[in-house]
């Protein structure tokens, strides 16, 4: 139920839309990036990204006025394009939440698998390629679709919940309770469009009067994160 209601939160943020959808998006928009294609070597681009897509070799600051390349995402051409890459570097700023967590074994127990709430904010550098593909109809004309790939790493803290009782305190604590714990760590994603998928390595330091006594207290754990960008 803790795992589920967790994970609620996270596909009421996935499915959201106006003002929080449109800025939470990595997709391709006019800006600076690395441009590579077979025929030529990689360099600096101005791109004007849209239904059309449009790079402009850079000398300093400026844009050049002629175009390397000019496709039309809408339109069928009948003279197809070589496939083109542009990537970029970037922060990226993501709310995460950890969907299980593996605790190795400790004082002799068995390894755990946890699934309770957790909630944390993620910073880090990013990686975007995005691919310029080409496919050719039966017609032989050609269509185009942007296809975007990214990965990134970085550290994450946050709040969340655990359960504390005998299992976890070697029977120091006789009833059962919800812990709060605070969470911190180091993930790496893989991005798409809008949400990540990573695996983190973090520890968890619980608030309250029992964190002596809980065994998994500042101890680390491997977990499957997903996130969804903020920025």
């Amino acid at each position: 139920m803790k795992h589920c209601y967790g994970f609620s939160i996270l596909i009421l943020l996935l499915s959201s839309c106006g003002i929080i959808e449109k800025s939470s998006r990595h997709d391709f928009q006019s800006g600076f990036y690395k441009f590579n294609s077979p025929l030529s070597e990689c360099q600096r681009v101005y791109v004007e990204a849209g239904d059309r897509i449009t790079a402009y070799g850079v000398q300093g600051k400026n844009a050049q006025k002629k175009p390397l390349i000019d496709i039309s995402l809408q339109q069928r051409d009948s003279i197809c394009h070589y496939p083109v890459r542009f990537s970029r570097n970037s922060m990226d700023i993501d709310f995460t939440s950890v969907l299980f967590k593996f605790r190795p074994s400790v004082s002799q127990l068995p390894p755990q698998l946890s699934t309770e709430f957790n909630a944390s904010v993620y910073a880090g550098w990013r990686h975007d390629n995005y691919y310029i593909k080409t496919k050719a109809d039966p017609l032989g004309r050609c269509n185009y679709t942007v296809v975007n790939r990214g990965y990134d790493f970085g550290v994450f803290v946050g709040p969340g919940s655990t359960v504390i009782g005998p299992f976890s305190t070697k029977n120091l604590v006789t009833d059962e309770y919800n812990g709060f714990v605070l969470q911190y760590g180091v993930a790496g994603f893989l991005e798409s469009g809008f949400a990540s998928f990573g695996i983190s390595v973090g520890m968890d330091k619980l608030i309250g009067p029992d964190r002596k006594r809980w065994i998994y207290h500042n101890r680390p754990w491997i977990g499957f994160m997903v996130g969804v960008a903020l920025n």
